[in-house]
């Protein structure tokens, strides 16, 4: 089971207290985008064995929505942080590398 802390109320609570939004940091393209960055956006998606981002929202609480990191084998979760952040805080993605050196997500390392 998922814990899971809120970083916009600060409560920490099982994964059943929350619901998954799917994979965080997407591009939107916005009019006069072509098809195949549509099909992109719609489509494609990460899915790895390790670390990866997601969207969460505090659906028993005070739901808004936010970002977390954790790793797909393990369930570790890494750390939460708010979804108006375009990129994940240095911090966090410090403390992924010292427990999975050589990580990358997308463009993030």
């Amino acid at each position: 089971m998922l814990i899971l802390t809120c970083p916009c109320c600060g409560v920490t609570g099982e994964e059943t207290e929350f619901h998954a939004g799917g994979e965080a940091h997407l591009k939107r393209f916005g009019p006069g985008s072509s098809e195949d960055q549509f099909e992109e956006y719609l489509f494609m998606r990460e899915n790895p064995k390790g670390v990866h981002f997601e969207r969460w929202r505090h659906v028993n609480g005070c739901g808004k929505w936010f970002h977390a990191a954790r790793n797909t084998m393990t369930l570790e979760v890494y750390g939460t942080y708010s979804a108006q952040t375009h990129t994940p805080p240095q911090d966090l993605r410090d403390r992924i590398s010292e427990k999975v050196p050589g990580w990358s997500w997308r463009e993030f390392q």
